[in-house]
């Protein structure tokens, strides 16, 4: 039998070998994908380093790193916006909740459907497992109401929680003008004392602002069933007003008082739609509106399902987030967005990020809402370009 002769790099034309390639050894710098067998006994830790090597494992476990190794460095003020129905999906008790309680969670915009939901967890009105494969009209004559595989009670969960609700809503503490972080903060005291009476506890993201100084905003308060309860009020002459203009100024406050103090801001976006846009605009406030300087926020993670091309905010990357000033164009090694099932990212993350980092020192920043709103004040204040309310302006 013939010897097998080895191909080698002398067999190769003499226009490849002499080619230059001088930027080869940097491109191949990563690690070897060579994973070894995956044998049942590992760590999610241990997997994650060593099993999810690219495309979007690799992204989630980039966005792991990313989180624990940089945006929970003490001087890092972390926002986080929610959208989708994760609250019914047990994802609040689960892994934000815990984030909150750790100190990785300083700031939140979510919906007002993700706060209603919440809210089942706090007043013990039970959420359960279902499937999408029934019929909604037999689920509706039975008085059962579907989010995809999630089932509630029409009567005891949705009604149950109304009536609850309306009634803490008609306290006298209610009945005057604020934004939706006061308004939240107030309905989680009373989370926090009904998740006691039921014998829970940290299960309500409510609940966790409250006792943890976490403010809470929404970004669409009469999008939900929380907003339809203060609608219905009104009615009855409740003065409670949730005014969107005091959340607009007070996230942007937020972020520049993280930066006044030689800080930084960081934001995890799950999901996209207006909570996105809320916690990123808070960067085109202080730069565009109120034209004060800065450079935009210098961490940046997004797990989302939606695709860039379509033009819609929720696929919207980080590198067009640069063109608005929304991102510090510097930072964009440190975006990174993971395509992929919120449910799905959110439990790894969060315990990724408790395994391999010591608890932060809580910020408590709904306390320091007033000095930082002072802050924002007295910086636009002193700008030149500030517009004066006062005087008679042409329209052009």
């Amino acid at each position: 039998m013939a010897k097998r002769r080895k191909i080698g790099l002398d067999d190769l034309p003499k226009w490849l070998r002499n080619k230059k390639t001088p930027h080869k050894r940097k491109y191949l710098s990563g690690e070897r994908i060579l994973p070894p067998p995956i044998t049942g006994k590992e760590k999610v830790t241990e997997l994650l380093k060593k099993s999810f090597l690219a495309f979007n494992s690799a992204r989630l476990k980039e966005g792991c790193r990313l989180f624990t190794e940089k945006m929970l460095k003490s001087n890092v003020t972390m926002g986080i916006s929610l959208s989708g129905a994760l609250t019914p999906a047990g994802i609040g008790a689960s892994c934000i909740v815990p984030l909150m309680k750790a100190g990785f969670v300083d700031w939140i915009v979510t919906t007002g459907a993700n706060m209603y939901h919440d809210l089942h967890f706090a007043f013990n009105k039970p959420v359960h497992v279902g499937t999408p494969n029934v019929s909604d009209a037999d689920l509706r004559k039975n008085e059962v109401v579907r989010i995809y595989d999630v089932f509630l009670d029409y009567k005891h969960s949705l009604l149950g929680t109304d009536k609850t609700l309306q009634r803490i809503i008609l306290q006298k503490e209610f009945r005057k003008e604020m934004g939706s972080a006061e308004f939240h903060y107030k309905i989680g005291k009373y989370a926090a004392m009904m998740e006691e009476e039921n014998g829970l506890k940290d299960v309500s993201i409510l609940a966790a602002g409250f006792r943890y100084g976490v403010p809470i905003y929404s970004s669409s308060p009469g999008d939900s069933s929380i907003g339809m309860d203060i609608a219905a009020l009104e009615l009855d002459g409740i003065k409670l007003r949730i005014n969107p203009s005091i959340d607009v100024n007070e996230t942007a406050s937020i972020v520049l008082n993280a930066k006044k103090r030689k800080g930084k801001s960081g934001v995890i976006i799950v999901g996209g739609g207006s909570p996105k846009n809320f916690v990123l605009q808070t960067q085109p406030h202080i730069q565009e509106v109120l034209m004060l300087p800065d450079v935009g926020h210098d961490y940046f993670l997004q797990f989302t399902d939606a695709r860039p091309d379509t033009g819609g905010l929720s696929g919207a990357t980080p590198r067009e987030a640069v063109s608005w000033g929304k991102v510090n164009p510097k930072k964009l090694p440190d975006a990174v967005v993971c395509y992929t099932d919120s449910t799905i990212a959110l439990p790894i993350l969060a315990h990724y990020s408790l395994a391999n980092h010591k608890k932060r020192k809580l910020k408590r920043l709904y306390q320091s809402r007033q000095e930082m709103m002072e802050q924002l004040k007295k910086t636009y204040f002193k700008s030149t370009s500030r517009i004066d309310i006062n005087k008679k302006w042409e329209i052009r």
